[in-house]
Order: structure tokens, then sequence, then C-alpha cells
């Protein structure tokens, strides 16, 4: 077991110093997830300033309007150092991905460089040392966290989706933060499609459009993995987005194409974080099979052994947990 979060010396008083109290932590009626959020940033702010990191700005630009934002990293300074990053590993892996632009996709770069709060680069400090040429690497990690998947050599993939915008998926821009691709064998492929969460929380998002909704329900009604009544409780609800981001697998797994033939859509969060812990346990109640969605804590992932170099993981528990 990995420690929690441990004690700091948090208060308001020392958050408004270290530029870390705004009102966008503060989560109506929930108080718990409220202090998750506060100490997150608060603790982010203080793993910068103990290596003497630059402070960061919104706009991550700055200029003379800008607000001192102590989670964040100057951007001039985090571009050409990739300090927001635990390992060369993942260093390397946002160089690659970010070679390699793609149509339609949402990733923001600032934002990945400067934001030591952002669940993107979360995404790339776990997996990161994964994605090199050790594809062996990425295999066993595959096998010790998902031992149930099929066996296959492993992929990773960041901010990925097989086609946006393509009405034979969603038909819009959905994307998977990171993915563990599988080759099975004789052209089929396997998905693991994970979304990271750190400092967000789960918000009600207005219901989709008619058209795109028609899409969402079609998906969702062909996989029978759904109980009677999912529609009142997930659509226009804190759980929609969990369950957008699990059709995306679900639309993989039903495309004409047959390409995918086996899939699993992984939500990661941190153990502290109430607001994803209360909504993966409601969005499991909307569930009759569980076969293609997980909800896992980001301290379980990181402790299972045989996954991580020992270097990342102790990186990872420093900064974030």
């Amino acid at each position: 077991m990995l420690s929690p979060l441990p004690a700091s010396p948090y208060s308001e008083a020392a958050a408004r110093a270290a530029h870390c109290w705004f009102g966008v932590d503060r989560v109506s009626r929930d108080a718990e997830t409220t202090a998750w959020k506060r100490l997150a940033r608060f603790r982010q702010a203080t793993w910068r300033e103990a290596r003497g990191y630059p402070v960061g700005a919104h706009p991550h630009s700055g200029g003379e309007k800008a607000t001192v934002v102590g989670s964040r990293l100057a951007l001039e300074f985090a571009m050409e150092s990739g300090a927001n990053f635990v390992s060369a590993g993942a260093l390397s892996a946002v160089r690659a991905r970010l070679a390699k632009r793609e149509r339609f996709e949402m990733l923001k770069a600032d934002r990945l460089w400067a934001d030591l709060l952002s669940s993107m680069p979360l995404c790339f400090n776990l997996f990161g040392d994964l994605a090199g040429d050790d594809e062996a690497a990425a295999t066993r990690a595959v096998r010790a966290w998902w031992p149930d998947a099929p066996e296959g050599a492993a992929t990773v993939r960041f901010e990925y989706s097989p086609a946006r915008r393509d009405a034979l998926f969603l038909g819009n821009q959905s994307a998977f933060d990171g993915a563990f691709e599988l080759e099975l064998g004789g052209g089929a492929l396997g998905i693991v499609g994970i979304e990271t969460k750190y400092h967000e929380h789960a918000v009600v998002e207005a219901a989709p459009k008619a058209a795109a909704l028609a899409r969402y329900v079609e998906v969702t009604e062909r996989s029978s993995v759904f109980r009677e009544g999912w529609r009142e409780r997930v659509v226009g609800t804190a759980l929609q987005q969990i369950w957008q981001d699990h059709l995306l697998a679900l639309a993989m797994l039903q495309h004409p194409s047959g390409r995918w033939s086996w899939g699993r859509f992984v939500l990661l969060y941190p153990a502290a974080n109430a607001s994803f812990a209360r909504a993966a346990a409601a969005y499991r109640a909307v569930l009759r099979d569980e076969a293609t969605f997980e909800a896992r804590t980001l301290e379980e992932l990181v402790g299972v052994p045989g996954t991580l170099l020992e270097s990342t993981r102790g990186a990872l528990v420093e900064r974030y947990f």
C-alpha cells in the first residue's frame, strides 16, 4: 500500500501566500472535494517551490494582466526544461506525441507543459516510460495491471482516438487520455482506454443535442451492459462524461470492421478525490456487466509491482500522493 497524501502545513493564509487560493477550487455543497482540490493545488505549488522552478500564470503565456498561479510553471521555462515530467521516458513520450499532431485533437500544449495540476501530464508521467522502444515493458505492465486481458504485445498511445468525428464511432472528438493497444493475432486488436483524473471533480453536464444523443443511445443499447433506467441516471448528470468515455471503447468493439475484439475503459483517480470515488460507484450501479469498465485509484495502479521503474514510482508518490 502506498502512503496517502501526507499532512501539509496547509492553511488559507499559506495557500494565498503560495498563489493557490482560487474560488474555482470550491465545489458547492461538497466540503470533502473542495478540501482535496485546495490541498492538491497547494501540494503542486510546494513541489514546484522546493525545486526552485519559476511560477506560472493564467493565462499560461503571462503578461501584465496575468494572474500568478502557484500550481503552474512559467511557460517558457516549462517548455525548455520539461520540468512537468518526472522521468526522461515521460518527457520523450510528450515530445514524440506533440510531433505527431492529429486532426481535431484537443491536446493543449501550453497546459501540457506548464500546468502541474493537469491530468494530461499525469498520464504521461504514469505511462511515459512504457512508450519507448522496449515493447516488452508495456506488455508486462498490461499483464500485471489487467491479468484478465487477452495476451498480446502492447503499444502505449496518448490522447488517443481511433478517428475523431467519425460517425462509425461516436461522431465527436472523444479521446482517451492514454491507451494500451493490444495485438491479438490475425489482425485483431484489444484496447484499454484510460481517463486520468487528479484535481478535477465530476461535473453535471447538459444533455447532448438530439442527433449526438441518438448515436450514444444506440451504442449504449447495443452493448447490453447497462441496466434498465440507465438513461435517467446518466444523461445530463455528473456521470455523463464517464459514460461518453466508456462509449468510445464500446463503439470500437461495435465497429463494422470487427477490428477490436476486446476492450475496456478504465477511470483512474486519486483515492482522496471524493467526487470521482462517488461517481465511479454510482456509474458501476448502472451497469449489469462491468467487463468493459473499471474504476481504480492512482495509488492502487502505481503500487502494482512489476509495472513501473522504481525511480518513476518514487517520483510519482513524492509528487502526487
